[in-house]
């Protein structure tokens, strides 16, 4: 299974990896909005867990770009 992990506060975000891989899923992190939709369309993701307050892009418009 494949996770996405979006949030500009890299404590968090890095945590989330951790406890997400020790469970055997693969993570693909970013700390950046913007960076995430450049790539977006290459990722094959089944889960998402995005920062809804970040201050670029927040994680409702990442959501309505997954669609």
């Amino acid at each position: 299974m494949n996770i996405l992990v979006v949030d500009d506060e890299k404590e968090i975000a890095d945590l989330i990896e951790i406890y997400l891989k020790n469970e055997n899923y693969n993570v693909y992190k970013y700390y950046s909005s913007k960076n995430v939709l450049t790539d977006i369309d290459n990722l094959n993701i089944d889960l998402a867990i995005l920062d809804v307050m970040m201050p670029d892009i927040d994680g409702f418009i990442i959501t309505r770009k997954i669609k």
